[in-house]
């Protein structure tokens, strides 16, 4: 019997291990045919003429996309994990939820530490170097490119030569083309008109919502960062140091349940794009943003550094800052300085100092204006002058008007 027992374990963990290793490896690559169609999308279309230089632009190519695949898993590390644990506690005994488990979540955790460090200090210098190398063999590339545009330019010089010489095209010919300027400016009018249209409604809807939407998120961010600074001064499990906690599917993460989780995920993905927008709005990264269908993969490759920065600091932020109770899995909960004491307390200080004036400072009074324009609210404020009663007015005889 203990054979079998023995045999059966072993049958279990294999299935499991190859479960596990599936749901990885689809979720992956799900993650880089999002990335990649992502990437195509930005990168210049004029890169790849050259034999040589596909064979580069190729290769940077699959690097950057298999960086940006790595960055967003890193992001949806505490959204999964969070949701994961949730839907266990409220299924614990579903058979189709059963791969859904603390080892699992375990193994996400490890491969996205992992892979973060092997794109940050391997891959992503490689490609960068390795596209670099082949900058003198695209010299070939960028002379024809140069001989290609002066014969353009000479050939319209021609052709301006001609037309001042009376070698114009006929009066048919004149008005054919009068008439196409005049579709023209038809067509542009119908698209301005629509595009008025478009931003009137968003305008009158879409901002009003979207300025609320930012205003909450902000300031639920700051009551979540005081609340967790009362906890550190009071109570020294609040640190986010590593797993210390029961496990998957064992205890809710919030006193509110699924909505206080979904809350959370929502305050997540909110810092994890608050940090994109501030990072961007830097004045010394003002040049890099990617442009659509117009971008390099020089640049390519430094946005993906940036995002993979970025988005492997995420579950570190949330859990240092009390975003979320979820504990740290894996590499992330094993830095030095998580069971620093002054210094979590001195980052959520700061969070909250500095989030609590751009609030204030960018809720300006002109954006109460609009924003109570927009919502309509604008004709309910009061006067600052209150109206003088009707009778107190004098009448055309000199005499008050009875009441």
């Amino acid at each position: 019997m203990d054979g079998q027992d023995e045999v059966s374990a072993r049958e279990q963990h294999f299935h499991s291990q190859v479960r596990e290793t599936t749901i990885c490896f689809l979720l992956f690559a799900v993650l880089y045919v999002a990335s990649y169609f992502i990437i195509t999308r930005y990168k210049r279309k004029s890169d790849e003429h050259e034999d040589e230089d596909a064979v580069v632009n190729r290769i940077s190519l699959f690097l950057s996309t298999f960086t940006l695949a790595v960055s967003a898993g890193a992001v949806l590390l505490l959204p999964l994990s969070i949701v994961s644990n949730e839907v266990l506690l409220s299924f614990p005994q579903s058979y189709y939820i059963q791969w859904l488990n603390g080892s699992l979540i375990h193994g996400l955790w490890n491969l996205a530490s992992l892979f973060s460090n092997l794109c940050l200090f391997v891959l992503m210098p490689f490609a960068f170097f390795f596209l670099e190398s082949e900058g003198f063999a695209g010299l070939k590339k960028i002379l024809e490119d140069l001989d290609e545009q002066m014969y353009m330019i000479t050939l319209e010089e021609e052709a301006l030569q001609r037309r001042l010489n009376g070698l114009s095209p006929s009066v048919e010919c004149d008005l054919l083309d009068l008439e196409q300027e005049l579709q023209n400016v038809k067509t542009l009018k119908a698209k301005l008109e629509r595009r008025r249209k478009a931003s009137a409604w968003e305008r009158n809807l879409v901002y009003p919502a979207v300025m609320v939407l930012l205003l909450f998120e902000t300031a639920m961010s700051v009551l979540l960062v005081a609340c967790n600074v009362l906890c550190l001064l009071v109570d020294e499990t609040a640190m986010p140091q590593g797993s210390r906690g029961p496990g998957i599917g064992h205890a809710s993460l919030s006193a509110f349940g699924f909505v206080g989780a979904a809350l959370e995920i929502i305050l997540i993905f909110y810092l994890m794009v608050s940090s994109v927008v501030g990072f961007y709005s830097l004045r010394f990264f003002g040049d890099f943003i990617p442009k659509k269908d117009d971008t390099t993969m020089t640049k390519i490759i430094g946005n993906c550094v940036s995002i993979l920065v970025l988005s492997s600091a995420l579950p570190v932020m949330s859990r240092t800052l009390g975003i979320t109770r979820f504990d740290l899995l894996g590499d992330f909960g094993r830095f030095n300085w998580l069971g620093n004491f002054y210094i979590v307390l001195s980052y959520n200080l700061l969070f909250a100092i500095v989030t609590t004036l751009c609030l204030v400072r960018k809720f300006t009074s002109a954006v109460r204006e609009e924003l109570l324009k927009a919502l309509g609210l604008r004709k309910l404020r009061l006067s600052s002058a209150p109206r003088e009663p009707d009778s107190a007015k004098p009448s055309a005889n000199g005499h008050q008007k009875a009441l």
